[in-house]
């Protein structure tokens, strides 16, 4: 085996291409020689190169082998562009005992269709050895048999073809044989044995040779028979047939036992005749299965299925042997004759599915092989299909046919055809055969969507729910799949300055209209809009339709009432005389609702009245009139409450309140009308504002009192560290200013204040000294405060003169209490002493001063309120009085309005009580030309107070 492998790689292989073809669609052939037996996968020719064809045209046009046979022996590798042995290919099984050998297919592409014959020629190998049909072979010869006789021996066969074929035979031994072979070696008739000298059979009754044959291969095979050769008594004459070979006719499919021919042979010598067998000499395994012979009369008869596709011709070698032994041999030559028993085999090549439906007439659909295996007019093909339909067949080749398209298809009229292709043979009765194909005309993004109606009408209640549907729209599509998937869309569009698209949105894939917003009947009524209706097509088309939405009403909006008009500030009243007779129109209550239909139906009903037999309201007109005579015991005063109340489902009200006064004079309505009392209607909405704000004040006031608090208590842990200090501080004496007129400015006395603090004077107590004395002397050269006379000096001084009530200081007799009626002019030694907190308290009198302290005398300690305002205005005054007496002198260096006067306003720390000024005093004073008189005291009403202070004073007044 391994030496035959090899041998099969030493074969060339051989191509042969011949040009293109003219008639479509052949486009050209090629033909290859290679070896049988080769393995699978074994290289068989280079298909795209020999042809001229791109690599990528085989992947890109599906390319493919069709084989009109069973059996597909190559293959083709697309990516490569190479043919391939399929299947192990055997020469002898292929051609039997033709001597060439050949199988033939085709290559098909498609887009746009090619076909290509490609011829495969199998070359012979020594495979097979020289077989003889039995092996031994037995002869009876006589022993009168002269030299020179001849006697025919079963040749060997060889399925080899060629130089692999038998090539000779030898025999071995030769004493009394040898073989006489004429012609060529595998002429079987020719192949015989002849007797060299004669035979005895007393000396050897038996011979026992050996016949080989060998063929031309390399290496050469051989095969062997044994000869038995048994020597006989005398018999002359062989039998000899009347004919040499013997033609005969057979139908196929002939019954069994039909008689086809009868042979004949005849002997010499007698009695012979009668003795002689006829047999099939060298008959192949299918003569034996076809045919077979009467032993005695000679008749070939069919004993199996003849097929004319098989076997048109038969040759069979009957021989003839007597009894001696003596032999002859002729041939019977079978011809088949064909029968109409084939249909024609419809093969598709090609076939595409699906179709487009704009494709243009003449587009190929199908390749089509037709094959009848009868001969003649019995292989005469003619191919059709049905009238009515789009599709024609057009013949290429013998045997081949293209369907195509006659004219334009269109996927929306038929989607799918099935096409039955119909094949009749010209026999007698013809025969046919049927295929059918299935073809789908696939979709074209030809139609647009199309909508039912050109316009719809949608209403929408308004305050609808956003995002809820309220209206849906639908277009069809005659496409298919993709191109018929319709999506919606909004167009562009505007609505009140706003697009489109803030009031409401469709969903693209099933049109829903959905509200974006709720609507408002009063601000819109209606509006229109455009969907458009797109394909999945590429180009896309579209189709569009309008919608005519309209706005319902609800009743959402209460009546409005325009007359009377509600306010919260004045009263309105009707008057109606008591004169009035019946039927006497008041008034009239005007109310308008903004709503629409019947929910803006309006009706007037009394709710409550004061009199309800004297008025009645107009259910439709609001009109109110009096219903008997008024009369003089009616009421002034009458209120009616009317309710104006829609029509809508649920109904909605208003009310409003109608004031009659019945009188006949304006004064008497003014009188009973005082204590009228307007009722005021609050929006719900303002309870929850007013509790939200209520609630924030709270909070807010919690975290006020808690901020007050802390500060509270760090201040008063830091007075507790100052007031440990203070005690320790020098005191620093303060001395005024002295001018360059040797003056002391502007005051005619000497205010000498000691002032003691911490380092953080806001919190220490400050001590302030009354205003010395006039007898203060002072060094102006050195700036320094001489020391006082002695106390007596000091309280004559104080004794001696005492001033006058001051004009502007009033208290209320009321408010006075036991003490001295006004100031002292010269008050000395006197302290008030100044809190961190602002507010002032009464101080000891300093040990050795003389005068009364102003403001305390016989007073209980602390001073009341009252007290401190006296004693603050009591200086006020003085300093008013010092500066009226300055002249000219002050007012050309320093201008009056640099001084403050501390009459305006006077702030007392620790009271919310502030003092103003009288008026009068706003004037410019007159300089003092002598002691101030004595004025008299004038009541005027009291300083202007705080709300705080209000209280305060009340309960003093009331003491």
């Amino acid at each position: 085996m391994a030496m035959r492998k090899n041998r099969l790689l030493e074969w060339p292989l051989c191509v042969f291409v011949v040009c293109a073809f003219s008639v479509y669609p052949v486009a050209g052939q090629v033909r290859y020689s290679i070896p049988e037996e080769m393995t699978l996968g074994s290289f068989v020719g280079d298909i795209a190169k020999d042809l001229g064809l791109d690599p990528q045209r085989l992947v890109a046009g599906r390319a493919r082998v069709f084989s009109a046979g069973d059996s597909e022996y190559v293959g083709l590798d697309r990516e490569k562009g190479q043919l391939l042995v399929k299947e192990r290919m055997d020469r002898e099984q292929l051609c039997v005992e033709m001597p060439a050998c050949s199988f033939s297919f085709d290559v098909i592409l498609e887009n746009p269709m090619e076909l290509f014959r490609v011829t495969v020629e199998v070359l012979d190998i020594n495979d097979n050895s020289p077989v003889f049909p039995k092996r031994e072979i037995e002869l009876e010869i006589s022993e009168l048999a002269v030299p020179g006789a001849r006697f025919s021996i079963e040749n060997a066969v060889d399925q080899d073809v060629g130089e692999n074929a038998l090539q000779k035979y030898m025999l071995n031994p030769t004493d009394h044989f040898n073989l006489n072979i004429q012609g060529s070696i595998d002429d079987r008739k020719h192949i015989e044995m002849v007797l060299q000298k004669p035979l005895d059979r007393e000396k050897t009754k038996h011979h026992y040779l050996t016949l080989t044959a060998v063929d031309g291969g390399d290496p050469q095979r051989s095969g062997t028979v044994q000869i038995h050769i048994v020597v006989l008594d005398v018999n002359d004459n062989a039998p000899a047939f009347s004919q040499a070979t013997y033609k005969a006719f057979v139908p196929e499919n002939a019954a069994k036992g039909t008689l086809i021919t009868t042979v004949s042979a005849t002997d010499a010598d007698e009695g012979s005749s009668v003795n002689i067998e006829y047999y099939f000499e060298h008959a192949t395994k299918s003569i034996q299965e076809l045919f077979t012979i009467d032993p005695i009369s000679g008749e070939v008869r069919v004993v199996g299925d003849i097929d004319y596709e098989k076997n048109k011709q038969f040759q069979i070698k009957v021989k003839a042997k007597d009894h001696g032994g003596l032999t002859d041999s002729c041939s019977v030559v079978i011809d088949v004759i064909d029968i109409n028993d084939n249909i024609p085999k419809i093969t598709v090549m090609s076939f595409s599915s699906a179709l487009p439906e704009d494709s243009v007439p003449g587009t190929i659909i199908a390749m089509i092989n037709i094959q009848d295996l009868d001969s003649a007019e019995n292989a005469e093909i003619t191919c059709s299909i049905h009238n009515n339909l789009p599709f024609k067949m057009e013949s290429s080749l013998s045997n081949y046919y293209n369907l195509v398209t006659e004219s334009v298809l269109d996927r929306e009229q038929t989607a799918e055809y099935n096409i039955t292709i119909t094949a009749v043979d010209g026999g007698s009765p013809p025969l046919s055969s049927k295929k059918t194909l299935s073809l789908k005309i696939s979709d074209v993004n030809d139609h647009s969507p199309q909508f039912p109606q050109e316009s719809y009408d949608a209403y929408v209640f308004e305050n609808n729910v956003p995002s809820r549907s309220f209206f849906s729209v639908s277009a069809t599509d005659a496409d298919r799949g993709s191109n018929a998937r319709v999506s919606y869309f909004l167009e562009d569009g505007s609505l009140n300055g706003a697009p489109l698209s803030a009031y409401l949105t469709v969903n693209s894939d099933s049109g829903v209209l959905y509200a974006v917003k709720p609507f408002d009947y009063e601000q819109i009524k209606s509006f229109k809009i455009n969907v458009k209706a797109q394909d999945g097509g590429s180009p896309p088309l579209s189709g569009n339709v309008t919608i005519n939405i309209f706005i319902k009403d609800e009743n959402d909006n209460v009546p409005q009432v325009l007359y009377p008009v509600q306010t919260s500030g004045s009263l309105v009243a009707e008057m109606v005389p008591r004169s009035a007779d019946v039927g006497y129109l008041v008034t009239k209550v005007v109310a308008v609702d903004v709503d629409s239909g019947q929910n803006a139906w309006l009706s007037y009903k009394l709710k409550k009245t004061t009199d309800r037999a004297l008025f009645e309201i107009g259910l439709q007109n609001g009109e109110i009139r009096t219903i008997r005579q008024v009369t003089d015991k009616d009421a002034v005063k009458q209120k009616l409450t009317v309710v104006v109340e829609d029509n809508g489902q649920p109904s909605r009200s208003a009310t409003v309140n109608v004031n009659v006064a019945v009188a006949d004079s304006f004064p008497e309505v003014l009188s009973e009308f005082t204590d009228i009392t307007v009722d005021r209607e609050y929006d719900n909405n303002l309870t929850f504002y007013l509790v939200l704000a209520l609630a924030v004040v709270s909070v807010l006031f919690i975290f006020s009192i808690i901020a007050i608090v802390t500060v509270k208590i760090y201040r008063w842990r830091q007075n507790r560290l100052f007031y440990k200090s203070a005690a320790n501080l020098p005191v620093i004496p303060f001395y005024p200013p002295v001018y360059p007129d040797g003056t002391l400015g502007t005051l005619q006395r000497v205010y000498n204040y000691e002032v003691c603090g911490t380092t953080d004077s806001r919190m220490s107590n400050v001590k302030f000294a009354r205003p010395y004395s006039q007898n203060t002397l002072v060094d102006v050269s050195c700036m320094g405060t001489m020391q006082r006379e002695n106390r007596e000096q000091e309280d004559a001084d104080v004794d001696g003169e005492q001033n006058p009530p001051n004009n502007d200081w009033r208290l209320n007799q009321q408010g006075q209490r036991p003490g001295p009626s006004g100031t002292y002019r010269y008050s000395t030694s006197t302290q008030e002493i100044w809190t961190p907190y602002g507010k002032a308290r009464a101080g000891p009198h300093p040990e050795g001063a003389g005068g009364v302290v102003a403001g305390t005398g016989p007073w209980p300690n602390p001073p009341t309120e009252d007290e401190q305002i006296q004693a603050l205005m009591a200086a006020a005054n003085e300093v008013s009085e010092a500066t009226a007496t300055l002249g000219h002198r002050y007012n050309a260096q320093f201008p009056m309005q640099h001084v403050p006067d501390y009459r305006q306003n006077v702030y007392i720390p620790g009271s919310t009580a502030t003092l103003t000024a009288n008026p009068q005093q706003m004037m410019s004073q007159p300089a003092l030309q002598g002691p101030p008189q004595a004025m008299p005291q004038v009541d005027v009403p009291n300083a202007a107070q705080t709300p705080a202070s209000k209280k305060k004073s009340t309960k003093k007044d009331k003491k």
